[in-house]
């Protein structure tokens, strides 16, 4: 029994060394595999990223102050009745352009006008009466107390009548000035009150735009000072103006003071209640370094640009001796390489922003592709189709 004993424990200890064995021999090739394929992937290089680039230039820009502003008719209100009664008449259409003056509704005014008639009655009888005492007074026979009474009750009959025929012209509603009709608020058959809305009327052009400025601006503009505003309703087209008002006080709860620009709204693409961006032009201009806004990388710890330059290629050898692509072909150096930098950046316009800091004048900048792009690799230039690059752009230029 001893004698089986110990053959079993030498069988199983003989198969617990050949599953080592053969374990450790897979797991010993797994490591030398993965080895492999560490050592064959750091020798393989990347291909180069194709991007466009283009050139950081040196731009004289015109000082300006910026704001946030909004459109105001120069004269907009809501025509309104003056007297009760129903509608009669309606003279308008939504939506039409009218001239000052121009009726637009009439309310009933039948017992008006019948009393016209009978004061007219009244006036005629007071002016005979007049008359006649005027001669019997000149002949001695009437007195001048008489003569003064029929004097006064002619004259209150006259002002009756003037009271009455204003009366009926209030019946009839006009519009106060030309400009642009909103949507009709009255029916045919209504009965209306004295300042119910009848309809919106407004004066389209020219337009204002009220916006303020930090105290610190206010020695900065004066009146007749050009502006451009930007619609975020028409972002095709840039509108002029000129600062036609200034407010003269200060708002001590956020140190603002209010302007108000007037602008030409021939076509009238802009309407009272739009928000717009407004910028002031002021008298001096600075130099600034540009690049298209496309070459800017934005991250939490800060913006960077990759700065394409001239390969050197004995140095590229050395760092990468042995590098093969995809393919295992030995890489050949490239002509140029991107070179992650820092920026720090300042105003945009259209399609530039200004680079205050990391990038000077003249120097080549990816505009495209970045994220393709890692520091010291190797690039192709493609400049068959650059993004946008314009100051001031317009739809034809995107």
């Amino acid at each position: 029994m001893a004698l089986a004993g110990q053959i079993f424990n030498r069988r199983m200890l003989w198969m617990l060394l050949g599953c080592l064995l053969v374990f450790g021999g897979i797991f010993a090739f797994k490591v030398f595999g993965n080895y492999m394929m560490n050592q064959a992937l750091d020798n393989m290089a990347l291909p180069p990223a194709t991007v466009t680039t283009a050139r950081a230039e040196q731009q004289r820009w015109q000082n300006t102050l910026s704001a946030v502003g909004s459109l105001r008719a120069v004269n907009g209100v809501d025509v309104t009745t003056q007297a009760q009664g129903e509608v009669q008449a309606i003279y308008f259409e939504s939506g039409q352009r009218v001239n000052k003056g121009t009726v637009l509704a009439e309310l009933t005014a039948a017992p008006e006008t019948a009393q016209i008639e009978v004061l007219e009655a009244e006036r005629r009888l007071a002016e005979r009466d007049f008359k006649r005492i005027s001669e019997l007074y000149e002949k001695g026979v009437a007195t001048l107390r008489e003569l003064d009474q029929a004097q006064a009750t002619l004259d209150q009959v006259v002002a009756n009548l003037a009271v009455q025929r204003a009366t009926i012209r209030e019946r009839t509603i006009s519009a106060p000035f030309s400009g642009q009709l909103g949507i009709r608020q009255i029916d045919l058959g209504q009965n209306v009150a004295p300042g119910d809305a009848v309809v919106s009327l407004q004066q389209l052009q020219p337009i204002f735009v009220d916006f303020s400025l930090s105290e610190r601006d206010f020695s900065r503009v004066q009146q007749g000072q050009g502006v451009t505003l930007i619609a975020t309703a028409v972002p095709e087209k840039t509108f002029q103006g000129r600062i036609t008002a200034i407010n003269p006080t200060i708002d001590p709860r956020n140190r603002t003071f209010i302007l108000q620009a007037t602008l030409e709204n021939a076509e009238q693409l802009l309407r009272p209640g739009m928000f717009a961006d407004v910028s002031v032009k002021v008298e001096n201009f600075r130099t600034v370094v540009v690049v298209p806004r496309t070459s800017i990388s934005y991250a939490p710890y800060g913006n960077s640009i990759f700065v394409i330059r001239k390969a050197d290629k004995e140095a590229w050898e050395k760092a990468n001796a042995g590098a093969r692509n995809r393919q295992g072909q030995e890489m050949q150096p490239p002509d140029w390489i991107a070179m992650k930098r820092f920026v720090k950046t300042g105003e945009v316009r259209g399609d530039l922003i200004e680079i205050t800091e990391g990038v000077k004048a003249g120097e080549q900048v990816a505009t495209s592709g970045l994220l393709k792009l890692r520091n010291e690799g190797a690039v192709i230039i493609n400049n068959e189709n650059p993004p946008p690059d314009q100051l001031a752009p317009k739809p034809d230029n995107s």
